[in-house]
């Protein structure tokens, strides 16, 4: 894909890093040089190559490098503890891994729990253009909180990517191509276990699903500026940012880490037109560019994914924008595009839409999967098509368990509860490992949450359940306060849950925290607020 948008496009602009920017001609060039720098120090088809980086212009070189010589990346949080790196890194079998300079430290400290042959440092401020590069050298406050924000010391011993790929040599254009059945990504997920595990992406699953986007887009090749804020090391951003854009010949705007302030930046220098995001980024940029009076009508479509989607978001984007906001689903597993709602009126707010292009998808007894549940009855999303991994790394027992065959397709389990409404549209009710069981009901997290964000008191709420004796588990809501309010009652609490749910889903306790542990990209993480709360006892 990338060959393609080079042949077609070499003089459009690939990237834009904080206002430096490369061609696609340019990019062609870097990744060359870097895919020969790789194979320099001994890279070959099947090496892991680890990515420990934050979006950057190296960043989209050093991914499209290794693949570029049949490697496998291996993407990783550069914000992640030596722990969780030693973890991924040694069950990946990483030979060779290119680091942030704030994150070597943690690489080199638990390298001897890995099988990596070289720890690479990137100085993430080599990408940005000559005067800002300059400007970090001042001896104002400014400028060093800056620099502190981008580069770190090394240690001794650890050699630089910029000086290395300074002297390599281009890799020639005869070098073999990968083939489609190669395996490309490791991208790790908790899956539908919660136990952290490689999802093999294969080049066909990333392709399939830059391909299965750009039919539902209708986006031209070559016409779009695409936001890259998204962080590229998790699936969503990776296949949004850098395969789809390669797929569209987009020029993709980079930038280090979500900031409104660097978007709106971006958007007065590069106006963008498609924005890929979570529902929290689209609500905070949107009230940023309203401040600051930066028009955003560039802006013709934007696809929300990681959580639900609230209306009153999708409604105040599009009056901002003029364009349309959509939902879409996916996992890492699905490379991770597997449903969306239509780019068109036809769109219905606050559901997962319906199958992407090649996509087929059933709704089954969870209990048995070979049994389809009928429209309007709970059931568990099943998912098949091009895009669906074939497994997860060296763990063939909890591969099986989540793939499985019916009628001759190989279908992946979800692990999401849904229901089938008329027109196949699909709405997410909730995850089954999140599925309270009190009292012999079934009580969906998502559907409490939902109602009790509703209430004036309440600015954010995560529903989980702990151990209740003979019910089985009760029903506790860890709630933030909204601006203003020092204080709400449970019995509050239950009174407004009246309106809307029964009596067993109503919140048995409740916990007032300042704020709620969230992953990455935004999305709420009840498993850790579950653990807190059983720590708290």
């Amino acid at each position: 894909m990338l060959d393609e948008a080079v042949r077609d496009f070499p003089a459009r602009i690939a990237t834009d890093f904080l206002g430096a920017v490369t061609t696609y001609d340019a990019l062609a060039r870097r990744v060359a040089r870097a895919a020969g720098a790789l194979a320099a120090m001994g890279v070959r088809r099947g090496d892991r190559v680890a990515l420990v980086l934050p979006n950057s212009a190296t960043h989209v070189v050093l991914f499209h490098a290794a693949l570029r010589l049949g490697a496998i990346v291996v993407e990783h949080n550069p914000t992640y503890s030596a722990t969780e790196l030693a973890h991924q890194l040694a069950d990946s079998g990483a030979t060779l891994a290119l680091v942030w300079e704030k994150a070597v430290a943690r690489v080199v400290q638990v390298r001897d729990q890995t099988a990596l042959r070289h720890v690479i440092a990137v100085n993430l401020a080599a990408d940005l253009p000559a005067v800002k590069r300059a400007a970090l050298h001042l001896p104002v406050r400014q400028a060093r909180q800056t620099r502190a924000s981008m580069r770190d010391r090394v240690p001794a011993g650890v050699p630089r990517w910029d000086r290395i790929v300074r002297h390599a040599t281009a890799l020639p254009s005869e070098h073999p191509h990968p083939e489609l059945d190669d395996t490309a990504l490791l991208q790790y997920t908790g899956g539908t276990t919660g136990t952290p595990k490689g999802a093999v992406l294969t080049h066909r699953n990333l392709a399939a699903n830059a391909a299965q986007g750009q039919a539902w887009t209708g986006h031209e090749r070559g016409s779009q500026t695409i936001l890259g804020a998204l962080p590229f090391f998790h699936a969503f951003g990776m296949t949004l940012c850098l395969s789809y854009a390669a797929r569209t010949a987009a020029t993709l705007v980079v930038v280090p880490r979500f900031d409104t302030e660097l978007v709106l930046d971006a958007q007065r220098r590069r106006p963008l037109t498609f924005v890929p995001g979570v529902p929290p980024m689209f609500e905070r940029l949107a009230a940023a560019a309203a401040d600051a009076r930066v028009d955003l009508g560039s802006i013709r479509y934007g696809i929300s994914g990681a959580m639900s989607l609230p209306a009153q978001t999708a409604q105040t984007w599009e009056r901002a924008t003029g364009g349309l906001l959509i939902e879409g689903y996916g996992m890492t597993e699905t490379s991770p595009v597997a449903l969306g709602s239509p780019l068109s009126p036809d769109r219905r707010p606050g559901t997962l839409g319906v199958p992407f292009p090649s996509t087929y998808a059933r709704v089954v007894d969870p209990d048995d999967p070979t049994r389809p549940v009928p429209p309007g009855e709970r059931g568990e999303l099943l998912v098949s098509g091009p895009q669906v991994f074939p497994g997860y790394w060296n763990r063939p027992e909890e591969s099986a368990a989540v793939l499985v065959e019916i009628d001759g397709r190989t279908w992946l389990r979800t692990g999401d509860v849904v229901v089938r409404e008329d027109g196949g549209f699909l709405r997410l009710v909730d995850r089954i490992k999140d599925v309270i069981i009190t009292g012999g009901y079934n009580v969906y997290p998502s559907q409490v949450e939902d109602h009790l964000r509703t209430m004036p008191e309440i600015a954010d709420v995560a529903v989980v359940g702990l151990p209740g004796g003979d019910l089985g588990e009760r029903v506790v809501a860890a709630i933030v306060l909204a601006e203003g309010t020092s204080r709400v009652e449970l019995a509050a609490v239950r009174a407004w849950s009246d309106r809307a749910l029964a009596r067993y889903a109503h919140p048995r306790d409740l916990v007032v925290l300042p704020d709620l542990p969230r992953s990455q990209i935004g999305k709420v993480l009840r498993r850790v607020v579950r653990e807190q709360l059983i720590d708290r006892g």
